[in-house]
Protein backbone atom coordinates (compact mmCIF):
# COMPACT_ATOMS: atom_id res chain seq x y z
CA UNK A 1 0.00 0.00 0.00
CA UNK A 2 1.21 3.25 -1.43
CA UNK A 3 1.76 5.80 1.91
CA UNK A 4 -0.43 8.35 -0.17
CA UNK A 5 -3.60 5.95 0.00
CA UNK A 6 -3.13 5.34 3.79
CA UNK A 7 -5.58 8.41 4.80
CA UNK A 8 -8.40 7.61 2.21
CA UNK A 9 -8.11 4.17 3.29
CA UNK A 10 -8.22 4.71 7.04
CA UNK A 11 -10.85 7.49 6.66
CA UNK A 12 -13.25 4.75 4.37
CA UNK A 13 -12.32 1.69 5.67
CA UNK A 14 -13.67 3.11 9.37
CA UNK A 15 -16.33 4.73 8.18
CA UNK A 16 -17.73 1.95 6.35
CA UNK A 17 -16.38 -0.73 9.37
CA UNK A 18 -18.15 1.44 11.75
CA UNK A 19 -21.78 1.28 9.15
CA UNK A 20 -21.67 -2.33 9.33
CA UNK A 21 -21.02 -3.19 12.85
CA UNK A 22 -24.25 -0.55 13.22
CA UNK A 23 -26.65 -2.64 11.32
CA UNK A 24 -25.65 -6.35 13.08
CA UNK A 25 -28.75 -7.90 14.26
CA UNK A 26 -31.03 -5.40 13.02
CA UNK A 27 -34.73 -6.82 13.17
CA UNK A 28 -37.86 -5.72 12.48
CA UNK A 29 -38.78 -2.66 11.59
CA UNK A 30 -35.38 -1.19 11.51
CA UNK A 31 -34.55 -3.84 9.21
CA UNK A 32 -37.31 -3.32 7.15
CA UNK A 33 -36.75 0.00 6.78
CA UNK A 34 -33.06 -0.73 4.99
CA UNK A 35 -34.44 -3.45 2.96
CA UNK A 36 -37.28 -0.72 1.72
CA UNK A 37 -35.23 1.73 0.72
CA UNK A 38 -32.39 -0.70 -1.00
CA UNK A 39 -35.72 -2.59 -3.04
CA UNK A 40 -36.68 0.65 -4.34
CA UNK A 41 -33.87 1.13 -6.13
CA UNK A 42 -32.42 -2.41 -7.07
CA UNK A 43 -35.54 -4.39 -7.33
CA UNK A 44 -33.68 -7.80 -7.25
CA UNK A 45 -33.37 -7.24 -3.31
CA UNK A 46 -37.19 -7.64 -3.22
CA UNK A 47 -36.56 -11.59 -3.46
CA UNK A 48 -34.50 -11.57 -0.31
CA UNK A 49 -36.47 -11.14 3.65
CA UNK A 50 -35.41 -8.21 5.17
CA UNK A 51 -33.28 -9.78 8.04
CA UNK A 52 -31.91 -11.73 5.69
CA UNK A 53 -30.40 -8.64 4.05
CA UNK A 54 -29.69 -6.81 6.93
CA UNK A 55 -27.22 -9.63 7.81
CA UNK A 56 -25.93 -9.88 4.17
CA UNK A 57 -25.51 -5.80 4.26
CA UNK A 58 -24.13 -6.04 7.71
CA UNK A 59 -21.44 -8.59 6.80
CA UNK A 60 -20.79 -6.68 3.12
CA UNK A 61 -19.84 -3.60 5.25
CA UNK A 62 -17.90 -5.30 7.99
CA UNK A 63 -15.70 -7.06 5.04
CA UNK A 64 -15.38 -4.39 2.65
CA UNK A 65 -14.73 -1.86 5.80
CA UNK A 66 -11.74 -4.11 7.05
CA UNK A 67 -10.11 -4.77 3.35
CA UNK A 68 -9.78 -1.18 3.26
CA UNK A 69 -7.89 -1.00 6.60
CA UNK A 70 -5.79 -4.29 6.03
CA UNK A 71 -3.07 -2.91 4.97
CA UNK A 72 -1.36 -5.82 2.90
CA UNK A 73 -4.46 -5.96 0.30
CA UNK A 74 -3.73 -4.06 -2.38
CA UNK A 75 -4.93 -0.72 -2.95
CA UNK A 76 -6.62 -2.14 -6.50
CA UNK A 77 -8.18 -4.81 -4.93
CA UNK A 78 -9.68 -2.75 -2.26
CA UNK A 79 -10.00 0.04 -4.84
CA UNK A 80 -12.35 -2.08 -7.18
CA UNK A 81 -14.56 -3.73 -4.04
CA UNK A 82 -15.21 0.41 -2.68
CA UNK A 83 -16.39 1.04 -6.65
CA UNK A 84 -19.18 -1.43 -6.57
CA UNK A 85 -19.91 -0.44 -3.30
CA UNK A 86 -20.27 2.90 -4.13
CA UNK A 87 -21.90 2.43 -6.68
CA UNK A 88 -25.05 1.13 -5.23
CA UNK A 89 -25.26 3.74 -3.00
CA UNK A 90 -25.20 6.94 -6.06
CA UNK A 91 -27.97 4.20 -7.55
CA UNK A 92 -30.11 4.60 -4.69
CA UNK A 93 -29.93 8.47 -4.21
CA UNK A 94 -30.69 8.74 -8.08
CA UNK A 95 -33.74 6.03 -7.71
CA UNK A 96 -34.86 6.31 -4.64
CA UNK A 97 -38.27 9.23 -4.52
CA UNK A 98 -37.60 12.58 -2.72
CA UNK A 99 -33.78 12.08 -2.60
CA UNK A 100 -33.35 14.80 -5.30
CA UNK A 101 -34.59 18.12 -6.28
CA UNK A 102 -36.90 17.36 -9.29
CA UNK A 103 -35.14 17.59 -12.40
CA UNK A 104 -32.20 18.08 -11.06
CA UNK A 105 -28.98 15.77 -9.31
CA UNK A 106 -28.93 18.31 -6.45
CA UNK A 107 -29.85 16.89 -3.67
CA UNK A 108 -32.97 17.62 -1.10
CA UNK A 109 -32.42 17.75 2.72
CA UNK A 110 -33.70 14.43 3.00
CA UNK A 111 -31.42 13.41 0.09
CA UNK A 112 -28.07 15.03 1.62
CA UNK A 113 -26.93 12.06 3.30
CA UNK A 114 -26.96 9.81 0.70
CA UNK A 115 -25.92 12.15 -2.06
CA UNK A 116 -22.54 12.88 0.11
CA UNK A 117 -21.80 9.26 -0.26
CA UNK A 118 -20.47 9.78 -3.74
CA UNK A 119 -17.30 10.83 -1.98
CA UNK A 120 -16.78 6.96 -1.63
CA UNK A 121 -16.77 6.48 -5.29
CA UNK A 122 -14.48 9.00 -5.77
CA UNK A 123 -12.04 6.96 -2.78
CA UNK A 124 -12.73 3.94 -4.40
CA UNK A 125 -12.04 5.26 -8.72
CA UNK A 126 -9.16 6.97 -6.98
CA UNK A 127 -7.18 3.71 -5.59
CA UNK A 128 -8.39 1.64 -7.96
CA UNK A 129 -7.00 4.07 -11.53
CA UNK A 130 -3.61 5.34 -9.47
CA UNK A 131 -2.24 1.87 -9.95
CA UNK A 132 -3.85 1.81 -13.43
CA UNK A 133 -1.92 5.24 -14.70
CA UNK A 134 1.49 4.02 -13.42
CA UNK A 135 0.92 0.48 -15.58
CA UNK A 136 -0.11 2.69 -18.61
CA UNK A 137 2.87 4.90 -18.50
CA UNK A 138 4.76 2.18 -18.44
CA UNK A 139 3.75 0.08 -20.77
CA UNK A 140 3.96 2.92 -23.24
CA UNK A 141 7.03 3.45 -24.85
CA UNK A 142 7.84 7.11 -25.64
CA UNK A 143 7.84 8.04 -28.78
CA UNK A 144 10.82 10.45 -29.70
CA UNK A 145 10.51 12.64 -32.97
CA UNK A 146 13.53 11.55 -35.18
CA UNK A 147 13.95 12.08 -38.24
CA UNK A 148 15.99 9.30 -40.66
CA UNK A 149 18.51 11.25 -42.29
CA UNK A 150 18.72 8.33 -44.85
CA UNK A 151 14.84 9.02 -46.05
CA UNK A 152 15.55 12.56 -46.80
CA UNK A 153 18.38 11.32 -49.27
CA UNK A 154 16.91 9.15 -51.00
CA UNK A 155 16.05 8.99 -54.58
CA UNK A 156 13.27 11.98 -55.67
CA UNK A 157 9.87 11.80 -55.92
CA UNK A 158 8.05 11.92 -59.15
CA UNK A 159 6.10 14.24 -59.27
Amino acid sequence: MKLAHLPLRLATGAYILNSGLSKQGLEGQAAEGVHAMAAGAIPAVQKIPPEKFARILSTSEIALGASLLIPFIPSTLAGAALVGFSAGLVRLYLKTPGMRQEGSLRPTQDGIGLAKDVWLLGGGLTLLLDRRTKRSKAAVPELSPTVDTAELTAAPRPA
